[in-house]
């Protein structure tokens, strides 16, 4: 048991030294060499933990499309209604992304490097996501009578375009904590779901 433990831990390493790395010098220009010296490795010690800097970049990949997954659920489930799971889950995105700005730098620039096989995997557990917020937001919409001036997809997709954007330009030694930016930017996000705008006049002639 110690010995997995501990080579797990060994492995995470790897994963947070190769994010870092393929964030700045991207993933075609990194070489296992680079990632093994990162973590104070011999190359032959790396490829016992990963065969591949493929399989390190699936494995990144794998983790965020988990993590993001499984913790949207969690957050939906334990939700009192549909605007708190909205705010919830996009507090958490804008959070998670901002705590982890390296990994999702590589999320969303190196998608083009997964193969195929994960590309697909990788969309789908995408669209789980979404669908999760989706629900959400037809929920309330449901039970509340608001009505948006746009489909609830295309709702969703200009949300965590607002979000996921944080990546770029989140400053950590900025005036804001990832969970104070997390609330604003939902706040912003949910206004039209609170105080709908009052439907446009129409031209009386």
């Amino acid at each position: 048991m110690a010995r997995a433990t501990k080579a797990d831990a060994q492995r995470q390493r790897v994963l947070s030294a190769s994010a870092e790395i393929f964030s700045k010098r991207g993933y075609r220009a990194t070489s296992m060499n680079e990632i093994a010296a990162a973590v104070g490795l011999s190359k032959p010690t790396l490829y016992h933990y990963f065969r591949s800097k493929e399989e390190i970049l699936v494995r990144l990949y794998e983790n965020v499309m988990d993590h993001t997954v499984s913790s949207a659920q969690a957050i939906a489930a334990a939700a009192p209604s549909p605007i708190d799971a909205l705010r919830e889950l996009i507090t958490y995105r804008v959070r998670y992304t901002c705590e982890n700005q390296a990994l999702h730098k590589l999320f969303f620039e190196e998608e083009a490097e997964l193969p195929a096989g994960l590309l697909h995997t990788v969309r789908q557990r995408r669209s789980e996501f979404e669908n999760i917020l989706k629900t959400a937001v037809a929920r309330h919409l449901a039970a509340t009578g608001i009505t948006l001036p746009t489909t609830p997809t295309v709702y969703v997709n200009t949300c965590l375009g607002a979000a996921n954007w944080v990546y770029k330009w989140y400053d950590p030694h900025g005036s804001e904590d990832p969970q104070s930016l997390g609330e604003h930017v939902a706040a912003l996000i949910l206004h039209p779901l609170l105080h709908p705008a009052p439907p446009l006049a129409t031209d009386p002639t």
